[in-house]
C-alpha cells in the first residue's frame, strides 16, 4: 500500500486538469472522477452544434493524458456524497457499482450548470451548450428542422422551423448566433433551398442593453454592428418570460415563432457544492480563500465555475473563464504540495491576457490584455489562434485546424450528419467542468 498522502479531484475540466497534471510524478497519489472518460473543450461546442468540427475534435480521453503518470488514477463515474469529517467521497459508476474513497486533500473543480432562473419553461423547451451530449443533440434539431422545412408547403409553418432564437449575449450567444447564420447562408441553402422559399432568421435576445458586458462600448458596438452586418436580428433589452414548443414569448408580451431556442443566459455552480453544508455564496458558488481553500473546511480545496473569489481590482467574482480556471487549479495543486512539505501557501494573482469572442467568418472582437481593442480580421485571427493553442492534443488541433481552412476556402462543412447514440439515464451531478471563453 502506498505510503502517499490521497488527493481526490473532482472534475476533469480545466481547473481539475490543470492541478491533476501539476501534480503528475509527484509523491502524491492522485484520483481523478469526472462522468465522462475525456475532457471537452467546452468553447467550441457551438461549432460541434452547427456542423463545423466532429464531436471528436473537441475531446481528449483522460487516460491518455495521464498514462505517463503511475500517481494519477482515473475514476470515471458521478460523485453520489462528501463527508468533509471523515475525508471521505462516494462514487457512483457503472462498471463498479458505489465505491467510498478516503482523502488527504480534496479539490473541486465540478463546474457549472445552466441557470433557468427557475422558469420551467425555459428549462423544458430550450437547448443549452454545456458538455457534448448538449451540441450534438442541437445538431440532430438543427438538421431535423431543415429537412422537416424542406418539405412543408405551410409558408407559416416553414419560417417558424427556420427561425433560430440565441438568449444570452456573452461570448457563446453570440458566437453561436453567428454560427447558425452561417451555416444556412454559406453551407445548407445550396443543399436544401432547391425553389427558392427557404430563408433562415436567426434572432439574439438580450436582457440588458448592451452585448458582451464585461468589453469596452466600442468592442460591444462593434460586435453588434458586426452581428447585424451577416443578417443576424439583435435585440437588447428583451426579457424571456416564456418558452414553448413552437414560441418564445418577451416580456413586453413579443411573440415569436420558434421551434428552437438556444440558451446561454447564465451559469451557476454545480449542485454537488451542496454536498459541502457550508454556506455558499450566490449562484450556488463555494466561497474560497486567495489560497483557494474552501473557507470553513480543512484540506478542501476549490476552483473554477464551482468557486468563488473577488477579484480586489475589480470588487466582483472572478468570471467563469478557462484562463481563471487553469490558473486556480494550478495554484491549488502548488499549495497542497506547499502544506505536504510544510511551507507557506501562495496566494492567486490572476494574469489576465484579455478577452475575445468570434461572431462569424472574419469577424471578432478582442480586448488584449485588457488594454489593447482589436476588431475584425485581425482579432478574428487572433481568436483562431489562442483557441489552436489551448486545445488539447495535436491530432485534435491538426483536425480543428484542417476543419477551419477547408470551410475558409469552400464554404463547406462535412459533419452534417443526424447520429442518435446511446441514450444515457439522466444523471443528479455533472462532475465535468464547462468554463466560458
Amino acid at each position: 500500500m502506498s505510503t502517499n498522502k490521497q488527493v481526490i479531484i473532482i472534475g476533469a475540466g480545466f481547473a481539475g486538469l490543470k492541478a491533476a497534471r501539476t501534480l503528475a510524478n509527484k509523491s502524491v497519489d492522485v484520483l481523478l472522477v469526472d462522468r465522462n472518460n475525456y475532457h471537452t473543450f467546452t468553447p467550441l461546442l457551438y461549432q460541434v452544434a452547427t456542423c463545423g468540427l466532429d464531436p471528436s475534435s473537441v475531446a481528449y480521453p483522460i487516460r491518455h493524458i495521464f498514462k505517463n503518470a503511475p500517481n494519477v488514477r482515473f475514476l470515471m463515474g458521478d460523485v453520489q456524497a462528501i463527508d468533509t469529517d471523515e475525508q471521505n467521497v462516494v462514487i457512483q459508476t457503472n462498471a463498479n457499482g458505489t465505491i467510498t474513497e478516503t482523502y488527504d486533500y480534496l479539490f473541486i473543480a465540478a463546474g457549472s450548470k445552466v441557470n433557468y432562473f427557475g422558469n420551467e419553461s425555459i428549462q423544458n423547451n430550450s437547448f443549452a451548450l454545456r458538455d457534448l451530449n448538449d451540441s450534438i443533440t442541437l445538431r440532430n434539431h438543427i438538421l431535423r428542422l431543415f429537412e422537416k422545412a424542406a418539405w412543408t408547403e405551410d409558408d407559416t409553418l416553414r419560417e417558424s422551423l427556420m427561425t433560430f432564437v440565441v438568449v444570452g449575449g456573452g461570448p457563446t450567444g453570440l458566437e453561436t448566433a453567428g454560427a447558425l447564420y452561417e451555416l444556412y447562408n454559406n453551407v445548407l441553402d445550396a443543399e436544401y433551398d432547391k425553389n427558392d422559399n427557404m430563408q433562415a432568421n436567426v434572432i439574439l435576445l438580450e436582457a440588458m442593453d448592451d452585448l458582451l458586458a464585461p468589453y469596452p462600448e466600442n468592442l460591444r458596438d462593434s460586435a453588434k454592428k458586426q452581428l447585424q452586418s451577416i443578417g443576424v436580428d439583435v435585440r437588447t433589452g428583451a426579457f424571456v418570460e416564456e418558452v414553448g414548443t413552437d414560441f418564445v414569448k418577451l416580456n413586453d408580451s413579443t411573440v415569436i415563432n420558434t421551434h428552437t431556442v438556444v440558451w446561454s443566459a447564465g451559469v451557476q455552480g454545480n449542485t454537488l457544492a451542496e454536498m459541502l453544508n457550508i454556506e455558499l455564496e450566490r449562484g450556488n458558488q463555494i466561497p474560497i480563500k486567495e489560497t483557494m481553500e474552501v473557507i470553513g473546511l480543512e484540506n478542501v480545496f476549490a476552483a473554477g465555475d464551482i468557486a468563488y473569489l473577488i477579484e480586489p481590482k475589480t470588487g466582483k467574482p472572478y468570471p467563469g473563464m478557462i484562463p481563471v480556471a487553469q490558473q486556480q487549479g494550478t495554484l491549488a495543486a502548488k499549495n497542497i504540495l506547499h502544506d505536504m512539505n510544510g511551507e507557506s501557501y501562495e496566494t492567486f494573482s490572476y494574469f489576465d491576457r484579455g478577452i475575445m469572442a468570434t461572431i462569424g467568418r472574419r469577424r471578432a472582437v478582442a480586448w488584449v490584455f485588457n488594454k489593447i481593442p482589436v476588431t475584425g480580421f485581425l482579432a478574428w485571427i487572433a481568436w483562431l489562434g489562442l483557441h489552436l493553442l489551448v486545445l488539447m492534443g495535436m491530432r485534435n488541433r491538426a483536425q480543428v485546424f484542417l476543419n477551419w481552412v477547408w470551410n475558409y476556402l469552400f464554404y463547406s462543412r462535412s459533419v452534417k450528419i443526424i447520429f442518435e447514440g446511446e441514450k444515457r439515464k439522466p444523471e443528479t451531478v455533472k462532475t465535468s467542468e464547462p468554463e466560458t471563453a
